[in-house]
């Protein structure tokens, strides 16, 4: 029998924090882990749409509770902000769903210099898994769930230009962000198993879901043939954000190891039902792992040791 929300148990008394939670499958992911009692807080960079997207979910989660908080993935001190207020109010966090993200967009930087796909899809994300880092392992049988893209197989570390300031590829920069997701998700189990850790990193791809993910890169260059194309594709190929929910709900809560990569497993792995998939073989690369988790650090100015 094929894995459906109606799969996901009961999360009372969870804690749940999934960015990018206003809109696509962040938003059905959340909105699930709220029916199922869960205390979750939806991490956006816009509070007026997350407080949109809370009313939405709060009608049908009367057993859970819904939290809006800022957070932008493209400033450090936003996440540093984000972390230490909800360090704050909650002692115990079960899941963290990093999931925002950008996708081929022309070049932009973050308020810290960062190209921001490189910038928000992972460094931001590194640094809110660190300064959360305290929480989640003091939680038993905590859960990190990273989003990545089938994109990550075309991806290259390239550690001489990271945010492409000799050379740039909106497509390119969204392959390396998304290998670099990965990278991070597995080096993170293996550090949680080197100190003994009772918790899970798991990384997950959601096929083609028609979100607005693909509209943003066509908007911000103006063009309206690929914007066209764009909803054209999304129409035709695309799998709805609701079932592209799946493989972050399945990796949050079905029985499974860590360091695991999950995502549909229909046609193309572009649809379907989640499954366990094998990823590119460059993901499960420690050396360039261990670098990028250097480099990372260096970046951000974050670094954390996961103890036991």
């Amino acid at each position: 029998m094929p894995w459906t929300a109606d799969d996901v148990p009961s999360m009372e008394g969870k804690t749940v924090v999934v960015t990018g939670a206003n809109t696509g499958i962040g938003y059905h992911a959340a909105r699930v882990f709220a029916e199922k009692g869960a205390d979750v807080t939806l991490a956006c960079r816009s509070v007026e749409r997350g407080e949109e997207a809370a009313d939405g979910i709060r009608g049908g989660a009367p057993d859970g509770s819904v939290d809006v908080r800022e957070l932008d993935l493209a400033s450090l001190a936003s996440v540093e902000g984000f972390a230490d207020r909800f360090t704050d109010d909650y002692d115990a966090l079960d899941v963290l769903c990093n999931n925002a993200g950008v996708m081929a967009i022309p070049r932009r930087e973050t308020e810290d210099g960062f190209e921001q796909q490189f910038g928000v899809n992972h460094l931001g994300h590194f640094a809110l898994t660190a300064r959360l880092s305290d929480l989640l392992v003091s939680t038993d049988g905590a859960r990190v769930v990273t989003t990545s893209s089938g994109a990550h197989e075309r991806g290259e570390i390239r550690f001489d230009d990271l945010h492409g300031e000799k050379e740039y590829s909106q497509w390119g920069a969204y392959a390396q962000s998304k290998l670099a997701n990965l990278l991070f998700a597995f080096e993170l189990q293996r550090r949680f198993e080197d100190a003994d850790v009772d918790a899970k990193s798991i990384g997950v791809h959601p096929g083609y879901a028609d979100t607005d993910l693909q509209r943003r890169g066509p908007e911000m260059e103006g063009s309206r043939l690929k914007l066209g194309i764009m909803k054209a594709m999304n129409a035709v190929v695309a799998q709805s954000a609701e079932r592209g929910a799946l493989p972050i709900l399945y990796a949050a809560t079905a029985e499974t190891e860590g360091g695991v990569y999950v995502g549909p497993g229909g046609f193309m792995n572009m649809r379907g039902y989640p499954e366990v998939q094998e990823p590119n073989e460059s993901t499960r690369d420690e050396e360039t792992a261990r670098r990028l988790w250097e480099a990372s650090e260096g970046l951000t100015g974050v670094g954390f040791e996961i103890d036991s």
